[in-house]
Formats: C-alpha cells, structure tokens, sequence
C-alpha cells in the first residue's frame, strides 16, 4: 500500500522486502519494512538529513527498518511508469544547475559558474519495485541500470548534465523466491526498470519546464494502492 501525506509519499510494506538505496535514511542493502520521499524547502539547510528522515518516519508511525528519501520537488508530482512486471515512482527536479558525473573538482569550478542566491535545487528520487528478487550483484547492475537510464532522459531532453549533486535511487525486490541473477540493461528485469525510469523521467522533465507542478501540499491525502501495468500519470 502507497499513503500519501502532506509533503510525503510513503510506501507501507506489509512484509519486509529486499532493498538497495542510496538514501540518506536506511542506505545500503537489507530487509526494509518502508521507504518514504519526502518534500523539504529549497532552501532546506539541515546538516542530518539521516535523522530528519527517521523523525518523519516516526511522525507518520513507521516501524522497523526503512529507508527515506528527500527532494525539493513536490511529491505530489511523482510520475508512476510500470512495465513487465516493474513499477517505479519518480520525482524530477532538475533546478538550475544540473551536474555532469565526471565534471572538475568542486575547486576547479569559475566563481561565476556559481549560483549566487539562486539555489542549485534538483533531484531526481526513484523507488522502483521489481516483480522477482534479484541477486545482489544484480542488484547493484540494476542501480547502474537506474543511472543509465536517466541519464539517456536528460540527453535526450536536452539538458546540460547526467543529474544533481543530491539524485538517489531505492530497489525493492521479494526476500526470497527465484533469484534473477541479471540486473543490466539488456536483462528481462533491467530492461523494464530502464524503460520505466526513462519514460518517467522525461515526464518529469516536461513537468518541470511546464511549470505545471501541484504546489505544497495542504491537505491530509488517503491511501493510494498502486497503479496498473501501463500506467503513465502522475498521482491525482
């Protein structure tokens, strides 16, 4: 089940899954009973964001180990792609400064390449369910996978970078069945979790530069199940 609150999507598992993230909150591999990505202020400022996810965490009355994420972008604007069997969510902001992987050292970098007191605010956060539990090798491919498709997303819309400094991605998979030991993105599993972070992302992308964003959220939202295969809409 996916709750929706003010200012946070909440994924709620009924039994413990198998996850990787990059989160602040819950990084790594391991049993996850939650993920959250959450919304802060673009001027957002916090030093601890590990604890800033668990007081939301605990705010909102999850239990046992999660993993959260957090983003300036408003959650409420999550784009929801499914195919074969792979569903993922994903929150775009680019901001207006998107980074390249492999650009100079941070003191390399002209001061007037940068901002002044127009915040570098982006990040793209995708929580992606897989139908079959990966291996953990392939687990990681699939992180990789992840990385590879969004950065196809923003070559082919055009924009300056491979994604910002604060991008984070979490995996959820069953902890046990059938272990698929490929995650790459020519695997059956990849190839549907490239696919959906591609299509989602450039969604995101047309949202952002649309400006057709929901706002802050001010009101109290119910649970959402979770979308159908085919799906392509962002959340009502």
């Amino acid at each position: 089940m996916i709750e929706r609150h003010p200012g946070v999507l909440v994924w709620r598992l009924p039994e413990p899954v198998l996850a990787i993230s990059s989160g602040p909150h819950g990084g790594g591999l391991g049993l996850r009973h939650w993920v959250l990505n959450a919304t802060v202020p673009k001027d957002y400022a916090r030093l601890d964001p590990d604890a800033h996810v668990g007081e939301i965490a605990a705010d909102l009355g999850l239990r046992g180990a999660g993993t959260g994420l957090l983003t300036a972008v408003d959650v409420r604007d999550v784009v929801v792609e499914a195919d074969g069997g792979v569903r993922s969510w994903v929150t775009t902001g680019i901001g207006a400064h998107p980074t390249w992987a492999a650009g100079p050292p941070a003191e390399d970098v002209p001061d007037e390449d940068v901002p002044g007191d127009v915040p570098a605010v982006g990040t793209i956060n995708a929580v992606c369910v897989l139908p079959v539990r990966l291996a953990d090798a392939a687990l990681v491919n699939a992180v990789a996978t992840v990385a590879e498709a969004k950065a196809q997303a923003l070559g082919e819309a055009g924009v300056p970078g491979t994604g910002t400094v604060t991008d984070a991605v979490v995996l959820l998979c069953p902890a046990d069945g059938r272990v698929e030991p490929y995650g790459g993105p020519r695997s059956v599993v990849g190839a549907a979790l490239a696919r959906t972070v591609h299509r989602a992302v450039l969604a995101g992308i047309s949202l952002e530069r649309r400006g057709t964003g929901v706002g802050v959220v001010t009101s109290n939202a119910r649970p959402t199940t979770m979308p159908g295969d085919g799906e392509n809409r962002r959340w009502p």
